[in-house]
Order: C-alpha cells, then structure tokens, then sequence
C-alpha cells in the first residue's frame, strides 16, 4: 500500500474569488509546491488548458497531475450535452496522466456567492434524485469507457451537502462512481469525515485534506454565513492546524490499505495565511500520520 502527497492551488489562488492571490502565477505555485514536498498539483481553474503548456511546466517541477474540478450540468441539462463539454476536460487530464476527474453538480449553488447564506443552498426532490443519479450513472460508465474515472465531490453550498445526501447519492449509483472525500466539507456540514470513510472506503479515489478551526466553524453557523466570507474568516486551514484529528483517519485509511492521492486542499486568505509555510506544515503533518501507521509515500518515478 502505498499513497501520493498531492496539493490545490487554492492556497495560493482561489477560483471563486480571484482577489486573492490573482496575480500569482502557475509556475510560482508548482515551484513553491516542490519545495514543499509534494509530487502532484490539481490543475487550478485559471490554468491554462494546452497539454503543450502545461506537460513542461508540470515536469520542470517534477510534479504529476492529480486531477482537475469539472463544474457539471446534468439536473438541469442532457447527458449528451454533458459528454459533449467534459469530453474536452477529459481528455487533457489524460494527456497529463490523471485517471480520475473530480466531478460536482453545479445547478443553482451558491457557494460561490459572497452574500448568499448557506441555508439557501439548493435541495431538490426525489424525482430529480432518480432522473439526476441515471445520468450521472451514464456520465460515469462513459468517462470509464475512456480510461477515467468520476469523482464526485460533496460540497457545501451544492445539492449534495450533508451526509444523508452523500448516502443517498452512493445508493443510487454504481460503483462506477467514484467519491471524493474531502474532510473540511463534512466537517462543517455536520458529518463525520471518519464515519463516511468507513462506509465508502471501496469507492474513495482522492481525499481532499482540509483541517477546520472549530471557533470559526460555530460562528460560521452561528450567522449562517456565506461559504466565501466563511473561507475569509479563516474556517479552513491545513491538516493539524485545526480541531479535526486527522491520525485517526490515518489509521482507517492504513486499515483499509487506501492508495490513491491525498491531497491538501485548504482555502485560506493567502494574505493572511502564507501559502509556503502552510503547504509545508499540511505536507510535513501527513508525512507524520503516514510515518505513525506505516503508510509508504510514492514520489513521482
């Protein structure tokens, strides 16, 4: 068994609110991300999207690609209309060399949305969980038809927020779908990031690593706070920094002999928050847990 230590640029730039870190560029983060440690990035929103661009850069740092966020449309939209948009998606990941594409449904959300609560995040209803999960199924049975996997990615702000949903979203597709979990997601959305792990180790393909600090998840709440302004305040930071105790992940992932990328992916105001200093210290805090249980860490070939 072994794992990959992969990071999002999102510590040093955030797709959903370009002020922070705007003008930092690709290659500053790939470089601070190797000297941190890491051997893979996931590819930012604001990336370019040539393999010709971005295959020398990835490998001046010696860094793989992990994968790259796809914003889907299938409550609303056809599955021919999807095929058609992520197909492109698709298969730049896979000139890179990613296997799996990290997918979230996107119709209506409003984590992106500075002044909208999360209590106005989008719900909808078991007729739409029926026509949505077919074609989601279908989506997912053609990306591996290709070689690639789909991941969805639970999130606050989207339709599949809390536990129950991430529950009835696996019970409703194959295991042709694969999950991302992300811890910080869970966490403020109630949950318990080791119960779900337990429950869908099988299907697990990344984990998305963010710690959260518990006095700026209770006011978060407390308010009902926009996701963005709830990132401002520092919710999120990286793994052993905050409240959330990641060795016993650690242990469950060791358990269910887990291999596949772990990625630190912790929103933070790069003003406020350092982006080397954090990656390093989430980098060095994993290496730690995979020290404590035996867990080898391959580095790129």
């Amino acid at each position: 068994m072994s794992i990959k230590i992969g990071v999002s640029p999102i510590s040093w730039t955030n797709d959903d609110m370009p002020e922070l870190g705007g003008d930092t560029t690709m290659e500053h983060c790939l470089q601070e991300g190797r000297l941190a440690g890491y051997s893979g990035f996931e590819l930012g929103g604001k990336w370019p999207r040539e393999t010709s661009v971005l295959e020398p850069l990835f490998n001046k740092y010696d860094m793989e690609l992990v994968s790259g966020w796809f914003s889907g449309n299938l409550l609303m939209g056809s599955l021919e209309d999807e095929i058609k948009k992520i197909t492109p998606h698709m298969q730049l990941l896979k000139e890179l060399g990613s296997e799996v594409i990290v997918y979230c449904e996107m119709h209506a959300c409003v984590h992106g949305e500075k002044t909208v609560p999360l209590s106005r995040r989008p719900v909808i209803a078991e007729d739409q969980w029926q026509e949505w999960t077919i074609k989601l199924n279908q989506l997912a049975k053609y990306t591996l038809s290709h070689g690639m996997q789909l991941a969805y990615h639970h999130h606050m702000g989207t339709i599949v927020q809390i536990e129950e949903e991430v529950d009835k979203l696996m019970a409703m597709t194959s295991n042709d779908l694969g999950l991302v979990l992300d811890t910080g997601h869970l966490i403020y959305a109630g949950s318990d990031p080791l119960r779900v792990y337990q429950k869908y180790s099988d299907r697990v393909l990344h984990i998305h690593c963010k710690d959260v600090r518990k006095t700026m998840l209770d006011d978060a709440l407390n308010t009902d706070s926009s996701f963005l302004n709830a990132v401002l305040s520092g919710i999120f930071t990286v793994p052993g920094d905050g409240d959330f105790n990641f060795s016993n992940l650690f242990k469950l992932v060791s358990d269910a002999d887990y291999s596949g990328w772990i990625v630190v992916e912790a929103e933070q105001d790069p003003a406020k928050a350092h982006p080397l200093t954090y990656v390093t210290m989430g980098y060095n805090n994993i290496q730690s847990y995979c020290e404590k249980f035996g867990i080898e860490i391959e580095e790129r070939e």
